[in-house]
């Protein structure tokens, strides 16, 4: 801002250049020295001067300071205009910087030094006014003495002691020869013709010197030519002392300086001059020369001279100048006195409000003025010292903020803003707080000095040349950057961005305008020497080879960064993806990994996405890329394009995004054919959301077993279970069989293993990546990245990655490393989380939303990249418990067999109930390793309901009984133990012989082969103890034809069939120790079959009885038995259960008595089913199988008929003399002859394990046709010990024929019965009792 530095009036403005071949770091050393002169007492000036030199000499005891301001560029030739206007504008001065030496003499510097001159001004323009330059020896360089040094050039030898001392003596030099020449100027200005020309037009300009009346050669003092002074002078009075030939007014004290001068005449200055113009111009460029000059306050007279002349209104630009050098010499004079203070006209006021009214009425002033349209120029230069005054009221404000208020530091920013660190301080500490608490103290508020700003901004802008307007908007912008308003600085640098893009299309065309025109100039050629380096001029004629010159990139990255920083403000982040680092493997390990979810960062973005307005965030991404693209600079074209893409997808619309993704590529091609290996980052967010193992297949699947069941001999069925991988218990039912226990994947050593990656594409177009590849450590591993791989837009993406494992133990797997085209590989990370850490992200995830809507963030604090810092930063918070990753346990090298061969036909088995069949099955090892342990282990349809049976405990012991008994004994699969496989070797083939048993209601079944390589060295890598198992699976379909039915069991006595022959009882005689077995077989089959019963008794031999059965027919079979009786012991025993199951809790409701009597039947049913066995075998075929009476019940009744009494009644009739033939023994029966008295013999035997007291109880029926002797009750036997027999004879008589019934019953004293036995008798006449008539004697 020293362009428009609020002072600038009083500023004499130096230009420095570098002379000859003088290193940059160089100059920029010397130039400092000079810049560190910032003012030169008006003392120190020599004034030695005589003629009109000496008008604005100061004196020699004068205690002010001329003010210095140094530049590095020449004044714009479309300034020209404002010489005469605003003289502080141009350069006054110019000191070029040389570094002499040895190799560069003086004479050459000085020559070099005129040719510079030469070129940066025309001998037809006023200023510079003065040229001087500074040869600063080097340590080498020659000793010269200072009087052999060439005119216009200094020498600084570099022993010299006090070299400051001696710059600033040469700058009071320069600056004496400046003030000389402002005398020579106004006294050309005096003249009639002069002060014509000074009145001509809006911004008079001298014409050239061929014009003038008088020799006045312009710059002829810079070309060692005389200045020609005019004799004719204006004639005042002695008391007048304005216009004279000495010095001029100051000459004397400032005392007497103002007490001596006084307004000149008017009248007397017209009759001088002329009467044709006016003299406020004059007079407001003596006041414009003595503030240059540091007199304040002759210039405040002249200005008040000027102003009183233009209070007519037909010259406001020149009037408004005036009043802007009144403000000015307010602030020179304060700062000259050294006090925070200053009196002004009215006491309630703060000094700067009269200063800022003063400088409002100039901007008003200017605002108001127009310029002649005969003149389009001057809309320009109107423009510029309209802005310049805003500018400068502007600063007042302030600097008069920023300072805290009206005082030294004020003075200080005021006239040289560089100098006080300020500017430093309110950047540091921006924040609102400290913006309110500095208008609080100084009563100006930052809307107001917005305000001042903001009258810059207009139209007139337009009128600006580039270079003219970026400095004011420039300005601009860095103050609404201190007043805390980034909205509007943003503003404001997208213009400045606007600006600089025109100056470099401009500065391009003009380029290549001097590559085609091959122009020889001297000038032209320095001024192309750095756009043509490096390129070769090449015509483009026919037949003639096209080039591209090479693009410099010099300057973009300044633009680049403004224009991110204008965007930043706007709510759109262009930085979200930048050129990629260069890779550091230090930093892959898992120490700073944070453990921060997927989903909370998803959370995150989520909630802050939202921010500014979205329409114009999209312009502003546009304009973004164009002015890359205008630079040019690809690889920034691609970063703002995918940062938009990172940051702003979920508003942007689908064209746009396509649009963004496909310019993004293009440039990064570009990038990348022109040589750049420069790569962005990775910009799609976290594509990566899981990482899974991929089960084995179940054949290869290994299951860890300990070696300690490894059989030693046959193994029993549950430990074959155990090691064979399947349930061990046939009656623990596990509704989760399905699914294995959660543990570490398995892999196998130097098996192919797959990994599932799940990606995430959220963008609207087909994202593409160019390779994703794992992140493992621990074992060695063989592993290729994926490449091309295309993810549909808005969808998830899973591609699989083959492993190979080359040793066993623990693969963790991190995360994976992913690659976009032609940008650079980045490393995602993927902890595992434990259901604490669930929990416990699900708490932060309810508590950010909570978050989100509570608390509400003012202007650019809401910024997504503020308030998640402010916001989010404590559940960002990495996790301090230690990461966990995903880990694999790599297993040694199994073996492989596969089914070679089977005897079935599409895997089916048909079978009838019962039936018994073996299936055949060929095993070959396809490995290279030996198998040397193989069990098997079998599933059928039937297991799981029965499972599920036992499992809910529902049923009673009875059915549980049976249920566990169907599952252990009638198993529809089981293996045939014809011969065992001790080793498989590889290559080798065996067969293997399993045993079908056709199971009703059984649908399907599954062999499952399980084998291993067991008996191996501790070298291979395996852990000790253990060894893992593979299982081969073959299922069957099974079918079961229902063939036979067996219902309507039943236990008679043997008495009741007294035509029952068998010969087993007839042989022994004892037929009261028989009973008949009964059971009804129904065929439902369409085929005849013949059925078959066996009897496999002790004691016994054995017996048989068949039947064919036809289609639909009912059989029954009787078969006699022997009657048995348990011990109590065995009855007594509770009903078991065959399986291993703890803690099975009966819920039986049953009494005592009534648990006693199911026992008795339990026990005696099994010896029953263990005795009678039933078979069937087809009628005309081979096929036979077994026929189970299980599911058969008995009763009491039949309990009674099945066990033997406790004693044994052997009953006959015998007559009553042993000479009488009256009875007689036929087919089991008695004949006797009625009217006859025969004893009834009853041989009781005591066959208990106890004594009994028997009681006998004589039953005969009819019993009106009997008579007994005694009474047929109760007949006391006495007490009968074990194994005795006792005899009781009763006689009885029969009244009449017919067939009768006599039954002894033997009870106990306690009337339990313990024995019946019947007898039959037939009661009929002989032959002889016929024929003969009876003897009535």
């Amino acid at each position: 801002m020293n362009s428009y530095a609020f002072a600038s009036f009083a500023h004499v403005r130096i230009l420095l250049l570098p002379v000859g071949q003088i290193p940059r770091d160089t100059f920029d050393a010397y130039a400092a020295e000079i810049r560190s002169f910032e003012s030169i007492r008006l003392g120190d000036i020599p004034g030695d001067a005589k003629d009109e030199r000496a008008r604005f000499m100061p004196n020699p005891l004068s205690s002010g300071f001329l003010h210095l301001c140094f530049s590095s560029h020449p004044t714009l030739n479309s300034h020209s205009p404002l010489s005469l206007f605003r003289p502080s504008h141009f350069n006054l001065g110019i000191i070029g910087i040389a570094a002499c030496s040895s190799s560069h003499p003086l004479s050459s510097t000085a020559q070099q030094f005129e040719n510079i001159l030469a070129d940066i001004s025309s001998e037809t323009s006023t200023f510079p006014l003065s040229k001087t330059c500074f040869a600063f020896q080097d340590g080498e360089g020659p000793n010269t003495d200072l009087g052999e040094n060439p005119p216009g050039l200094a020498m600084i030898p570099s022993a010299m002691g006090n070299k400051k001392l001696y710059i600033g003596t040469l700058l009071a030099d320069l600056c004496s020869q400046i003030l000389g020449e402002f005398g020579r100027l106004v006294h050309t200005l005096e003249t009639p013709l002069g002060n014509e020309y000074l009145n001509a037009t809006l911004f008079p300009v001298l014409p050239a010197a061929a014009e003038m009346p008088f020799a006045l050669e312009p710059n002829s003092h810079l070309f060692q030519s005389s200045f020609s002074i005019h004799s004719s002078r204006p004639e005042l009075s002695a008391n007048d002392g304005v216009m004279r030939s000495s010095p001029g007014p100051g000459v004397h004290t400032g005392l007497q300086r103002h007490s001596t001068l006084g307004p000149p005449p008017v009248k007397k200055r017209l009759s001088t001059l002329g009467t044709t113009s006016s003299h406020a111009r004059l007079f407001k460029v003596y006041a414009d020369f003595f503030l240059l000059a540091g007199r304040t306050q002759d210039a405040s007279i002249w200005y008040q001279e000027a102003l009183n002349l233009f209070k007519t209104g037909m010259d406001p630009v020149w009037q408004a100048s005036a009043v802007e050098g009144l403000a000015i010499i307010s602030v020179l004079d304060s700062w000259a006195a050294g006090q925070g203070l200053q009196a002004s006209i009215s006491d309630s006021k703060d000094p700067w409000m009269e200063i800022n009214e003063q400088l409002s009425q100039a901007v008003a002033t200017y605002l108001k003025s127009s310029a002649p349209s005969e003149t389009i120029e001057d809309y320009s230069l109107l423009a510029l010292v309209y802005t310049s005054a805003v500018l400068r009221q502007t600063s007042l404000l302030f600097c008069v903020w920023l300072s805290k208020g009206w005082g030294a530091l004020a003075f200080a920013s005021m006239l040289q803003p560089g100098a006080t660190s300020c500017w430093t301080k309110l950047i540091s500490d921006n924040s609102w707080v400290n913006l309110e608490r500095l208008s609080a103290i100084t009563g100006i508020t930052r809307s107001q000095i917005a305000n001042a700003i903001s009258q810059a901004h207009g139209p007139w802008l337009l009128h600006l040349d580039p270079q003219e307007r970026l400095v004011v908007l420039h300005s601009m912008a860095g103050i609404y950057n201190c007043l805390g308003y980034r909205r509007k600085e943003a503003y404001i640098l997208r213009e400045v961005i606007s600006c600089i893009m025109d100056l470099i299309v401009c500065g391009r065309d003009e380029d290549n305008q001097l590559r085609k025109s091959d122009i020889g100039s001297a000038g032209l050629i320095i001024r192309t020497t750095d756009l043509q380096n490096g390129d070769s001029e090449t015509p483009t004629s026919n037949g003639s080879l096209a080039f591209r010159p090479n693009e410099n990139m010099q300057g973009n990255q300044s633009i680049l960064k403004l224009l991110t920083y204008a965007c930043k403000a706007l709510g759109v982040n262009l930085e979200s993806v930048n050129v990629a680092a260069a890779p550091n493997t230090e930093e892959e390990g898992n120490s700073d990994i944070q453990n921060v979810s997927f989903e909370t960062l998803s959370l995150v973005e989520s909630l802050n996405s939202s921010f500014g307005w979205p329409e114009l965030q999209v312009g502003i991404i546009r304009e973004a890329i164009a002015v890359a693209e205008a630079l040019p600079d690809q690889l920034a074209v691609a970063r703002f394009a995918l940062s938009a893409l990172k940051t702003m997808h979920s508003i942007l619309a689908t064209n746009d995004q396509c649009h963004l993704y496909q310019t993004a590529t293009r440039a990064l091609v570009t990038t990348r054919r022109r040589g750049d290996a420069s790569m962005i980052e990775y910009w799609a967010g976290h594509p990566v959301q899981s990482i899974a193992v991929l089960p084995l297949p179940p054949h290869r699947t290994p299951v860890e077993k300990p070696l300690s069941l490894l059989p030693t001999s046959d193994p029993s069925p549950h430990s074959t279970g155990i090691i064979s991988g399947s349930d061990n218990n046939l009656f623990l039912y596990n509704p989760r069989k399905s699914v294995r226990t959660q543990g570490k994947p398995i892999i196998v050593q130097n098996e192919l293993a797959e990994l599932i990656i799940t990606l995430h594409n959220p963008f609207v177009f087909e994202l593409e990546l160019h390779s994703v590849s794992l992140i493992a450590s621990g074992v060695e591993i063989e592993c290729t990245a994926i490449s091309s791989i295309m993810i549909p837009a808005n969808s998830v993406h899973t591609i699989t990655v083959s492993v190979i494992a080359k040793q066993p133990g623990i693969l963790t797997v991190k995360g994976c490393i992913v690659q976009a085209p032609n940008g650079a590989p980045k490393t995602f990370f993927l902890p595992l989380s434990t259901e604490s850490e669930e929990e416990s992200q699900s708490r932060r995830h309810s508590l950010m939303i909570c978050e989100s809507e509570r608390t509400k963030y003012s202007g650019l604090d809401s910024q997504t990249w503020n308030r998640s810092g402010k916001r989010f930063a404590s559940f960002l918070s990495p996790s301090k418990q230690k990461n966990s990753f995903l880990e694999c346990l790599v297993v040694p090298e199994q073996p492989l067999l596969r089914l070679r061969w089977t005897s079935l036909t599409h895997a089916a088995v048909m079978l009838y109930n019962g039936e018994k069949s073996t299936v055949r099955l060929t095993l070959e090892n396809v490995s290279t390793l030996p198998v040397d342990f193989l069990t098997l282990s079998f599933e059928d349809s039937t297991l799981a309901s029965a499972q599920e049976a036992l499992a809910e405990g529902q049923l009673d012991v009875l059915e549980l009984y049976e249920t566990e008994y169907d599952l252990i004994h009638h198993q529809a699969f089981s293996q045939s133990r014809d011969k065992e496989v001790k080793v498989i070797s590889p290559g080798q083939k065996i067969v293997v012989s399993v045993a079908c048993f056709g199971k009703a209601k059984c649908t399907s079944g599954t062999v499952h082969v399980s084998y291993a390589y067991a008996h191996r060295d501790n070298e291979s890598g395996s852990m000790p103890g253990i060894f893992y198992t593979r299982q081969l699976t073959y299922p069957m379909a099974v079918t079961v034809y229902h063939i036979l039915e067996c219902h309507d069991l039943n236990i008679l006595p043997l008495d009741a069939f007294s035509d029952l022959n068998d010969e087993s009882f007839q042989k022994d005689g004892h037929t009261h120790e028989w009973c008949l077995f009964s059971v009804e077989v129904r065929n439902t089959y369409g085929l005849p079959f013949e059925i078959t019963f066996d009897r496999t008794q002790r004691d016994v031999p054995e017996a048989s009885t068949s039947s064919i059965v036809p289609p639909g027919a009912t059989s029954r079979i009787l078969l006699p038995m022997r009657m048995f009786r348990l011990s109590d012991d065995v009855i007594s025993r509770p009903i078991p259960t065959l399986s291993d199951r703890q803690f099975v809790v009966s819920k039986s409701s049953l009494s005592d008595a009534e648990d006693r009597v199911q026992r008795e039947l339990f026990w005696y049913r099994e010896e029953l089913l263990g005795i009678i066995h039933g078979r069937w075998k087809e009628a005309r075929g081979s096929r036979h199988g077994v026929l189970s009476l299980r599911q058969q019940r008995i009763t009491m009744q039949m309990l009674n008929a099945l066990k033997p009494d406790l004693t044994c009644i052997d009953l006959s009739l015998a007559p009553c003399h042993p000479k009488e033939t009256n009875i007689r023994l036929c087919g089991g029966k008695f004949i006797v002859v009625p009217h006859t008295v025969v004893n009834m013999v009853a041989r009781v035997t005591n066959t208990g394990p106890s004594t009994l007291v028997i009681l006998l109880n004589i039953l005969t029926s009819p019993e009106e046709h009997v008579l007994l002797q005694g009474s047929p009750t109760d007949i006391l036997l006495g007490r009968v010990q074990s194994g005795e027999t006792r005899t009781v004879e009763v006689p009885l008589g029969f009244l009449s024929v017919g067939h009768f019934e006599i039954a002894v019953e033997a009870r106990e004293r306690t009337k339990d019965r313990t024995g019946l036995t019947r007898l039959w008798v037939i009661v009929e006449e002989d032959d002889l009792s016929r024929t003969t008539p009876p003897d009535h004697r």
